[in-house]
């Protein structure tokens, strides 16, 4: 086959358990290198790798300080034992960092520039917190970026505000959603629909996040997260209904994904599980910054020749409850569809791991249910989305 029309497939998927992102959580006394080497080594030994059988690793991380910095995917690649033949690099897409390496990866070797490939990423929020960087080195906002925006960009929270003011969601709507976050993804753990994807990690086997008993009374009961008098002065229209109820929590975790041709699948008596159909990449608005999946959605639909309608699954990156509520409102997407067994307000989101992580989620749900297609798009910092289609085999 010519390698120009060489098929990516995705053969595994592996995930650490969610661990609170704080001192204290499950996962915070294990350093971002080891837990993410603990997940490599997992990758290879499941599907009987050796240790210089893969081409590259694209390891995705948005802290890249401290314990994370220096290039962490070459440093977990060396701890997992893998060959030092073995290269491996660190990607910053923000919240969209591990699916951006898998599209790396799966362009890579749909061209023939790999046989075997690792996407995946990690995040240790508990140890590497986020806005370290910032706070270590200067701000990112520089001089120019601050004259073409004069009144300043906002934090995350306060784009959730803004898209909840615009599409017109109450405090009641945001916090029944994330009420069904978490039921759906107890209801998946109690019926082992995780278990095939979980790699017990320092003794912690189950993901810490998920509450089971969460109810709307005690959502309610949670105060407004990013409100402050400036902020209330210059966004007088917002009401301030984004909560840590309705919102992601901080998160400690790793994820990856095997990627592979088709053809070196078979020379290696592995199934490919899924194929990559489409993906996409795009910006938008940097104020209202998370309305990126809406764009990034559409453009994959029109080149993928799909309609919504012919998607079994959406796995829409629940940031903050606003963000997939407004994108099915747009989409007219089917709500049944949307994170079927939870997502990122349940299951965490571990900023530089949630992309295979939800790729991880979505081929595991495809596959229990005889889908065809699934959709995966995260919102990103800065005003940005990617967009993933893949075909379950």
């Amino acid at each position: 086959m010519d390698a120009m029309t060489r098929t990516a497939v995705i053969v595994d998927a592996v995930r650490t358990p969610s661990g609170r992102g704080k001192p204290g959580g499950a996962l915070s006394g294990i350093h971002p290198v080891d837990l993410s080497a603990a997940i490599l080594s997992a990758v290879r030994e499941r599907n009987g790798l050796g240790p210089g059988d893969v081409d590259d690793v694209l390891w995705g991380c948005v802290s890249q300080v401290g314990e994370q910095s220096g290039n962490i995917a070459r440093h977990a690649v060396l701890a997992a034992g893998f060959d030092e033949t073995v290269p491996a690099t660190t990607i910053d897409r923000q919240c969209g960092s591990s699916q951006q390496a898998a599209h790396f990866a799966a362009q890579g070797v749909m061209v023939g520039q790999y046989d075997i490939v690792i996407a995946g990423g990690v995040e240790s929020m508990s140890r590497v917190p986020l806005g370290v960087s910032a706070s270590v080195a200067g701000s990112p906002v520089s001089p120019a970026l601050r004259a073409r925006y004069p009144e300043g960009l906002v934090n995350q929270g306060v784009s959730a505000e803004l898209i909840a003011q615009r599409w017109g969601f109450t405090r009641q709507d945001l916090d029944a959603y994330a009420v069904e976050s978490h039921s759906r993804a107890a209801e998946a753990a109690a019926e082992a629909r995780f278990d095939e994807v979980l790699l017990p990690v320092g003794g912690v086997a189950r993901d810490e996040t998920v509450r089971a008993g969460t109810t709307m009374a005690a959502l309610g009961a949670l105060s407004p997260s990013f409100r402050t008098d400036a902020l209330a002065a210059r966004f007088p229209e917002i009401d301030w209904k984004i909560t840590p109820g309705n919102s992601s929590p901080l998160t400690d975790g790793a994820s990856a994904v095997l990627i592979m041709s088709e053809e070196k699948a078979q020379e290696l008596g592995l199934t490919p599980r899924a194929r990559f159909h489409a993906f996409t990449v795009t910006g938008d608005d940097p104020l209202m910054m998370l309305t990126g999946p809406i764009p990034a959605t559409r453009r994959i639909l029109e080149r993928s020749g799909l309609t919504i309608d012919d998607l079994d699954v959406y796995e829409v990156n629940e940031a903050f409850a606003s963000v997939p509520l407004a994108w099915a409102a747009e989409l007219g997407a089917d709500a049944a569809k949307l994170n079927p067994w939870g997502g990122a307000i349940a299951l965490g989101h571990a900023l530089g791991s949630s992309g295979t992580r939800l790729l991880g989620t979505m081929l595991a749900y495809l596959e229990a249910t005889g889908g065809r297609y699934g959709l995966q798009t995260m919102c990103e910092g800065g005003g940005m989305a990617n967009a993933t289609i893949i075909e379950r085999l």
